[in-house]
């Protein structure tokens, strides 16, 4: 019996297929085809994530000759929002994470209500679905008052494949402390926030558990797939919780970087904890039942390193580009990296923007390429900090590396030095798809709860251990870092 995962990416959508056993059998990727018809404007067609989608299961169908699958798991981008009409079709563009246009909403909900969305939800407002609500319900009224609920990515997939209707809509509890309007912990939506900022709860989706049966491929869908109809659709998770979930992040003191377009930096303990006083961590639930993790991202952290190879590389590819940046001895006088050119989201400073500061002409394309590395890793280390601040009881052992920039040696010894944590690799890294997969086949019953799974699939690779000769540097270095984001943000909001 087989499992498939799907993802529903932001570089694209990526489809794996695997045995019981953890095996990869097949695996397609499809690239996405992001809008930015304006300045601040990220759209994608929520039907060509379907479309692809289909044709990625087929293809890896296909490779395997499979059609034995057992379940499939979704995947998807977790910020973003699709508007969805009764007939649960998309009357909305999918609505980006990377899209900065709620802004001025950010700022509203942090005024009038900040400290209540943080506790309630576990995340401060920033580029997620509270203020993209807002945003479609002040700037697009009449698309509004079409929209019969708000889903995401994965959630909208799921529902077209077993072709149901938007009353049949669904959000899973890894995605609920984006929501802006979510009481996590009571895994409802709470009326007070939803009364106070004049958003229905009508048109939110029901909340339902990441293992959950959604429904079965329609006989449509199942001849796109390549699959037999009635093929059991699982609920699945954001994309981050099954990155997570496929680094074997399902007990207490297991860290993560998930190091692809956005640098995610999460912890997992066993508690509900909300950084009420740093409003720098956001909270979410694990997909493991009980846990939960801290975690903080840059928005479009990995998308620098592919920007800074377009712009500034020349032909050089990203192995060259390493080398030089390797080649670099850690120094006081080399340039501080700004990675925030989409905004700050931990925490919300969404007038932020990149930048270098202490650039010389001694200074060339190594130095430039080793600051945007250690800018993503400097930040880390203020999430760290944070955290410890949060629960400064908890012991955590090591970062837990996925995503494509974890093929970076020189990126994970300058986070094993800037965190003093040891990084690990995952051997069989699978990323989202692997855990969407981990998670169809919980929801198949072939697993009792993702902890099983992931002690079953998960094997660890490769260790890039902290030199503790560097923590002081380090440590100066973060504090230099922390000063100059508090004064651009100043300039900035100015």
């Amino acid at each position: 019996m087989n499992l498939v995962g799907i993802d529903i990416g932001t570089q694209g959508v990526k489809v794996a297929l695997y045995s019981a056993d953890g095996e990869c059998r097949a695996e397609a990727f499809e690239p996405s085809r992001p809008h930015r018809p304006a300045p601040g404007v990220v759209e994608e067609d929520p039907e060509f994530q379907l479309a692809s989608a289909c044709r990625l299961v087929c293809e890896c169908v296909e490779k395997c000759g499979a059609r034995d699958v057992a379940a499939i798991g979704i995947a998807g981008q977790m910020a973003g929002v699709i508007g969805i009409g009764a007939d649960g079709r998309a009357v909305t563009p999918y609505d980006s994470w990377l899209d900065t246009r709620c802004a001025a909403q950010i700022t509203r909900m942090q005024t009038e209500a900040g400290d209540a969305v943080l506790r309630a939800t576990g995340n401060a407002p920033s580029f997620n679905h509270g203020p993209k609500i807002l945003w479609w319900q002040s700037e697009r009224p009449a698309d509004y008052a079409r929209i019969a609920k708000f889903v995401q990515p994965g959630g909208y997939v799921a529902l077209r494949l077993c072709g149901q209707r938007a009353d049949a809509a669904f959000i899973d509890t890894s995605y609920l402390h984006f929501s802006g309007f979510a009481d996590n912990c009571g895994k409802r939506w709470d009326a007070a926030l939803c009364a106070r900022f004049g958003v229905a709860p009508e048109k939110l989706p029901r909340i339902v558990e990441p293992s959950a049966r959604i429904g079965g491929l329609t006989a449509e869908f199942a001849a796109r797939c390549g699959l037999p109809a009635g093929t059991p659709v699982i609920a699945g998770c954001g994309d981050t919780a099954a990155s997570f979930l496929s680094c074997g992040a399902t007990a207490p003191g297991i860290c993560v970087d998930v190091a692809g377009t956005a640098s995610v930096f999460a912890a997992t303990t066993d508690a509900f904890a909300p950084d009420v006083h740093g409003g720098t961590l956001g909270c979410g639930q694990s997909v493991t039942p009980g846990l939960w993790h801290p975690y903080a991202y840059v928005n479009g952290g990995g998308m620098n390193l592919e920007w800074f190879r377009r712009e500034f590389g020349g032909a050089a590819t990203f192995d060259e580009l390493n080398k030089l940046a390797a080649a670099v001895v850690p120094s006081d006088a080399l340039p501080l990296f700004v990675p925030h050119l989409g905004g700050r989201v931990s925490p919300g400073w969404p007038a932020l923007r990149g930048a270098w500061a202490g650039l010389t002409w001694d200074h060339a394309r190594g130095e430039m390429f080793r600051a945007v590395l250690e800018g993503v890793a400097l930040e880390y280390a203020l999430y760290q900090q944070a955290l410890r601040r949060l629960l400064p009881g908890a012991a955590f052992a090591e970062l837990r590396i996925t995503g494509g920039g974890e093929k970076s040696a020189v990126w994970n010894q300058i986070k094993a030095d800037a965190l003093q944590m040891p990084i690990v690799q995952i051997e069989n890294s699978g990323g989202a798809p692997m855990g969407a997969a981990m998670l169809a086949g919980v929801g198949a019953g072939i697993f009792t709860d993702p902890h099983t799974v992931a002690q079953r699939w998960v094997r660890l690779g490769r260790r890039f251990l902290p030199d503790a000769s560097r923590a002081a540097h380090y440590q100066k270095r973060a504090a230099r870092y922390e000063a100059l984001l508090k004064t651009l943000n100043e300039w900035a909001t100015r």
